[in-house]
């Protein structure tokens, strides 16, 4: 089973450091610092790297050496969209620009007054298109486990203050489930990722990159039960200041026969996923063996 247990690493002290650089310099020596910060979890976090390097190497088939530096760019990047939704969601001066692609469905979505999916998965940054996307006449949610330790936590609210995005948090009791409903009811949009599950949870098995693996039934399950249209939502990086953002034509597939519509859907999701993971490989931030 998948060791992923929705926590993230890190320590207060280090988001302190990383968080005065930027007010001081910039993203650029905060990038330069964070090549030291990614070659240490290279080195030391060995069953990430195993699994990371697994995916490279089996699932990409790229040779070894590849792999390697593969595996490294991957830490690096991961920090870097740290680092930028710091900078971005703060307000602290920065150069990034951003395109589009796909607008007019996101305006589309919110437009029909059915409230609205969006499916991602944890490559890119969604929070950062979450944080721009505040000309979309409605409100977004975004549906996540809560796996920061409490004081980096703590931390990171207080330097990026209130967020232009709601946050429902994944709770034991279920009441995630009760606020993501008040949501679409509201005609609000939630973003929920497909693409981890903490074990014990439901999950669906699909080939995805040529080998059997495990994607979490909930967001699946909840566009079939709440009837109401989705959408695919990506942001990836381009360069060291430049995002591209995704969104996918707008599907309804509440009309079809029961278990029919979340089946196509499911399907039409990976395909989707598949496909960004393929062009933007190093993105994919998974951190544990997907398809054990």
């Amino acid at each position: 089973m998948p060791a992923w247990q929705g926590k993230s690493k890190g320590n207060p002290l280090g988001y302190r450091i990383f968080v005065s650089v930027l007010k001081v310099g910039g993203v650029k020596p905060a990038y330069f610092m964070l090549r030291f910060v990614a070659l240490y979890y290279f080195l030391f976090s060995w069953q990430t790297s195993k699994d990371t390097y697994y995916y490279f190497h089996k699932r990409h088939g790229f040779g070894k050496v590849r792999s390697i530096l593969k595996l490294y760019r991957n830490y690096y990047l991961f920090g870097q969209s740290i680092i930028d939704k710091v900078v971005i969601m703060s307000g602290i001066p920065n150069k990034f620009t951003f395109n589009f692609d796909g607008i007019e469905n996101l305006r589309q979505i919110a437009a029909m007054n059915q409230g609205g999916l969006l499916l991602s998965s944890h490559i890119g940054s969604w929070e950062i298109a979450g944080e721009l996307l505040d000309h979309i006449n409605t409100r977004i949610n975004i549906v996540m486990f809560d796996g920061e330790d409490k004081q980096i936590k703590q931390y990171m609210d207080s330097v990026t203050g209130e967020r232009k995005i709601n946050i429902i948090v994944i709770k034991n009791d279920l009441s995630h489930i009760f606020k993501i409903n008040a949501a679409f009811q509201n005609n609000e949009l939630v973003c929920m990722h497909a693409d981890r599950f903490i074990e014990g949870n439901k999950t669906i098995t699909r080939e995805f990159l040529g080998e059997d693996a495990k994607f979490p039934a909930g967001p699946f399950v909840m566009a079939e039960k709440f009837k109401v249209p989705v959408t695919f939502v990506y942001a990836l990086k381009e360069s060291a200041l430049h995002y591209h953002f995704f969104s996918s034509p707008v599907k309804d597939y509440s009309g079809m026969p029961k278990g029919e519509g979340m089946q196509q859907l499911i399907g039409d999701f990976i395909s989707s996923f598949e496909n960004k993971v393929k062009t933007y490989p190093e993105q994919w931030y998974n951190y544990y063996n997907f398809w054990q």
